[in-house]
């Protein structure tokens, strides 16, 4: 009986960053990987720091496919909002393609809704408030796919832990030993319902002892400087433009817009999903090639309140799910994904199967 393979997609957080062992990271990936199963889980980390939701499908996603893993995790997304080049539609097609080839495989997925980088900083408003709503924007889009591909998906963003300062390192960015052994134990306790994790879970108190304050100053002004000077030649400029916009609003008295806003384009990158989902390549061709100029006075011409229900109305997602996992893995446990959906207040994401009134569509900013 060969031993069960598990392989870890991701950034930072799955990395290890902030678990120090030895002359590199261990974090909370490679704890759950020693209570998976005996003989011990064939552990691959393929994560890298500072990845995106690009990085992993393009280059993380292939690696793995070739090592044919039982269980794989997808945790991703928090650079992404830190970046300029923030697309929600882009990042929901690319973490479908990686739900989908891994169910495909009869991989089980793992993946969680994160706290945004914001809070976790403790920023003003004006600054916390575009990161969290893009964050909002990447759970839901998340939660949602866990749900259409049976994921095991831990719905980190609400525990209690996350809050509790002694859980996390000195740059409060990334979990400390102790955070990072609370998802792992999490993780191991979901997938001990699906027939996996049959080890002893991973222990909840620390190896070592934290770093002392000394230790992590020194951290800050070494290693945290240059991960600020990273981040700022893409960041600064973008969270001024953010601020910017958040700041005008609230002095309107319309910052509900910029929620609005946001959860439309979910809605939308979520629709698009369905849509593919439900064409096939033929299809997809003719919606995804160049068209010429009738074709585009077609689609660029005023459409009647018909044609515009059609297009902005959330959409269910399609019964389908590729093939089934192996034995032991059910395609859906209500224990497993909570029926709390991270979306903004007094909105609700898509269900699948369901269609929902049209969404109001936002007003224009005005300059």
């Amino acid at each position: 009986m060969r031993p069960l393979r598990y392989v870890a997609l991701g950034d930072s957080l799955t990395e290890g960053v902030g678990d120090p062992v030895g002359n590199g990271w261990r974090g909370w990936a490679a704890l759950l990987a020693g209570g998976l199963s005996e003989p011990s889980a064939e552990f691959t980390n393929l994560a890298v720091s500072g990845a995106q939701t690009r990085d992993v499908l393009e280059t993380q996603l292939p690696a793995a496919l070739e090592l044919r893993p039982d269980v794989a995790s997808v945790l991703v997304g928090v650079n992404d909002t830190l970046r300029s080049t923030f697309d929600i539609e882009k990042i929901a097609q690319r973490l479908d393609r990686v739900y989908e080839s891994f169910t495909r495989q009869g991989t089980a997925v793992l993946t969680a809704c994160l706290p945004d980088p914001g809070t976790m900083l403790g920023l003003p408003g004006v600054l916390g408030n575009p990161l969290a709503r893009r964050q909002r924007a990447v759970n839901t889009v998340v939660h949602t796919l866990s749900e259409r591909y049976g994921a095991v998906h831990l719905h980190a963003v609400d525990d209690p832990w996350i809050m509790d300062r002694a859980m996390w390192s000195s740059d409060r960015l990334h979990p400390g030993e102790r955070g990072h052994r609370q998802i792992a134990l999490r993780f191991h306790a979901m997938l001990r319902l699906r027939g996996i994790g049959t080890e002893a879970a991973p222990a909840a108190e620390p190896e070592f002892p934290p770093p002392t304050k000394s230790a992590s100053l020194l951290w800050l002004a070494t290693a945290g400087t240059a991960w600020v000077i990273r981040r700022c030649n893409d960041l600064l400029p973008q969270l001024v433009r953010l601020a910017a916009v958040e700041m005008r609003h609230r002095a309107r008295g319309t910052s509900d817009r910029l929620d609005v806003r946001a959860a439309l384009s979910v809605s939308r990158a979520l629709a698009a999903l369905s849509v593919a989902g439900s064409m096939g390549l033929a299809e997809q061709r003719l919606v995804t090639e160049p068209v010429g100029l009738a074709e585009q006075r077609l689609v660029t011409e005023p459409m009647g309140p018909a044609e515009q229900r059609l297009v902005t109305e959330p959409m269910g997602l399609p019964e389908h799910l590729p093939l089934p996992l192996p034995e032991g893995l059910p395609v859906s446990d209500p224990r497993l994904v909570p029926e709390h959906r991270c979306v903004p207040d007094g909105l609700t994401a898509p269900v699948p199967g369901q269609r929902s009134a049209p969404e109001p569509q936002p007003e224009p900013e005005a300059a």
